[in-house]
């Protein structure tokens, strides 16, 4: 023990404590999304409500409507339709009146992502979902605030094919693989400054004195 590098050493453990410790954050996130995609799955079943105005997290899933006065913006997102074709969400940004916050309202799938659907606004009803993120995944994983919702509409303009329904397979869970990787990495760490330690001593070991 009196050859055991220190610096090395505590930088090791500290490098291994932090990786044990993502692990166990993991499998923390693991049972909170388990309890989260349970959530979702009682909501697919309950009656339709009206929009909430502010982000709510609680409500993914659920069946709503809103009013559009009208369409202030437009986006689009790469993804597919219900008939699993590819093609560009068509998001629009919704003005609801002086008073109101707006929403988005992704109303169908495209094919050609210059085009702008021909809608003026309206009554949209569909389920609830998050606005797309465009934040990177380790932001997005460590930021818990709650994201803008947005309603996936139910029947497109003409010229947009239907949105997919909704898909809660489709919600990301890997946290146990996460859990998993952290795991190992702190294994294969220990074990191989150990394997790297245990040689060092054996090469400052003096050889026994001649008799």
């Amino acid at each position: 023990m009196r050859r055991l590098p220190i610096v090395p050493t505590i930088v090791v453990a500290i490098a291994v404590a932090a990786m044990v410790a993502l692990g166990v954050w993991q499998l923390h996130r693991l049972a909170e999304k388990e309890a989260l995609i349970a959530l979702y799955a009682r909501n697919q079943a309950l009656p339709a409500i009206a929009l909430p105005r502010f982000p709510d997290d609680g409500v993914l899933f659920r069946r709503a409507s809103a009013f559009c006065l009208q369409p202030v913006g437009w986006s689009k997102q790469a993804g597919r339709a219900a008939d699993g074709s590819m093609g560009w969400r068509q998001i629009a940004a919704c003005r609801t009146g002086a008073e109101g916050p707006g929403f988005s309202v992704q109303l169908g799938v495209g094919s050609d992502p210059n085009a702008r659907p021909h809608w003026a606004g309206g009554r949209v009803s569909g389920y609830i979902t998050h606005v797309p993120d465009h934040r990177p995944l380790v932001l997005s994983g460590l930021d818990r605030t709650a994201q803008p919702l947005m309603i996936v509409a139910d029947t497109p303009p003409p010229g947009l094919k239907p949105n997919p329904p909704a898909d809660l397979s489709a919600v990301p869970n890997n946290h146990l693989a996460y859990a998993v990787q952290w795991f190992l990495f702190a294994a294969i760490a220990a074990i191989i400054y150990a394997i790297a330690v245990r040689r060092r001593m054996r090469a400052v070991v003096p050889p026994p004195p001649e008799r």
